[in-house]
């Protein structure tokens, strides 16, 4: 599964309410290029390399998908719309807003429009205090040598002053209040990539389903009517056996576990795909095995629409998958609709993602975090 790069940036201003152009550089940042993990606090900085105003600076940390380059694309956009017209001059200005792309994961890049890391970072207090804060297990690719190292030999000998601490867009949505929570969705849904990214984004513990090891599964496509009880059997033991281990082992480094699925999906597949002698004797066994499995604090299902899921099916070319039916989608897509209309006391939450896509475009992802942040203030 694709990870997420982590990003760092610096930001400055010292032209009209600094404060202002920070903060609202972080929201935009959020909103449209990455979703930001950590801040440092707001710095007082000399003018670097001209006569000016003194400067506010801060660093942060981002998660994303995108390029190196489409960042540079996206910053440069959100520096325009804080007011921001860069001039042909090469010479250091004044400045509403200024987002310097200073590392992207662990690379070197050095192409005509972008040097990863930044060149002068090493040289530039207001970069490197900030970024101490971050508090990254990162070394500079090129100089081996990390923050506080580089921190201690720098030549610049500017006085850097704490203004205060700067608020983390990300605070707002307090996950881990919740022990457990599921994303659940249809085949195609996105569940496991917005699980995983959830994860990353807030120190979360992943459960996630092992589909890709069970051998039924491709015969299943095949063959239904020979392989759907086995193949339905095979998930169930699987996943109870799954959800028993993980969510009992506690993880001191991890704020919350959050899963890509709820075990009552085996029934709501099983329903589909058995013939009816077989649901009965599935469902027996299920009922047991349901009574021993712990509810989620937050079940979130993503719906997306038939049309939809055959596209992404069809994206991710899993060859054992791409005749699967729209009518099956259909069945299964009201298989969890009316198994969530049934649970009374699940705290459920539905978000239609049929329009959306949270990989690409990071207003998706704000727009899901949001839903979530609703659902726990009401």
């Amino acid at each position: 599964m694709k990870s997420q790069h982590q990003v760092v940036l610096s930001l400055g201003s010292n032209q009209g309410d600094r404060l202002r152009n920070i903060e609202f550089c972080l929201q935009l940042i959020h909103q449209e290029i990455g979703t930001i993990i950590r801040v440092s606090k707001l710095y007082e900085t000399p003018s670097w390399g001209f006569e000016s105003d003194a400067f506010y600076n801060c660093a942060l940390v981002i998660h994303t998908f995108a390029s190196a380059e489409k960042i540079l694309e996206q910053v440069l956009n959100v520096e325009r719309q804080l007011g921001r017209v860069r001039g042909e001059t090469l010479n250091y200005q004044s400045r509403i807003i200024d987002i310097d792309l200073i590392t992207f994961d662990f690379e070197i890049i050095d192409s005509a429009t972008l040097q990863i890391p930044h060149p002068l970072m090493q040289n530039r207090k207001f970069v490197l205090l900030p970024m101490l804060d971050l508090n990254l297990d990162w070394k500079h690719p090129v100089l081996h040598k990390k923050i506080a190292e580089l921190l201690a030999t720098s030549p610049d000998e500017s006085v850097c002053t704490v203004v205060q601490n700067l608020k983390n867009p990300l605070d707002s949505i307090p996950l881990e209040q919740f022990n457990y929570i599921a994303f659940e969705g249809n085949i195609g849904a996105g569940k496991t990539t917005l699980t995983a990214k959830i994860a990353e984004d807030f120190n979360a513990k992943t459960v996630l389903e092992r589909f890709a090891d069970n051998p039924f599964l491709p015969k299943f496509y095949e063959d239904q009517n020979r392989y759907a009880f086995p193949l339905e059997m095979s998930f169930l033991a699987d996943r109870y056996k799954q959800l028993s281990d993980d969510l009992a082992q506690f993880d001191l480094f991890k704020d919350f576990i959050v899963a890509d699925y709820h075990i009552f999906k085996s029934l709501i597949f099983a329903k589909v795909t058995l013939q009816e002698d077989e649901f009965r004797l599935y469902k027996t066994l299920f009922d047991i095995v349901y009574k021993e499995m712990p509810k989620p604090d937050l079940y979130v299902y993503l719906y997306q629409n038939t049309e939809r899921l055959l596209e992404n099916i069809k994206k991710r070319g899993r060859s054992y998958e791409q005749n699967i039916p729209a009518d099956y989608l259909d069945k299964i897509n009201g298989g969890y609709l009316d198994y969530i209309k049934s649970q009374t006391d699940l705290n459920v939450l539905i978000i239609d993602v049929s329009d959306r896509d949270f990989v690409k475009n990071q207003e998706d992802y704000i727009y899901i975090l949001g839903e979530i942040q609703r659902k726990i203030s009401k």
